[in-house]
């Protein structure tokens, strides 16, 4: 169970993309959030990854 939010950040000369995932701990079973911030083409690939 993941939980995905994605925010589009623009500067001057690039486009990127604030991704947000929510990971369950296997030691405790907490959520934690996991943030990232890349071009929007690797979203995809970041938030399918465990």
């Amino acid at each position: 169970m993941a939980k995905k939010t994605v925010a589009t950040l623009q500067t001057a000369s690039k486009r990127l993309s604030k991704a947000i995932k929510m990971v369950k701990s296997p030691k405790t079973g907490a959520y934690t959030f996991v943030e990232s911030i890349m071009s929007p083409e690797e979203v995809d690939s970041f938030l399918k990854k465990k």
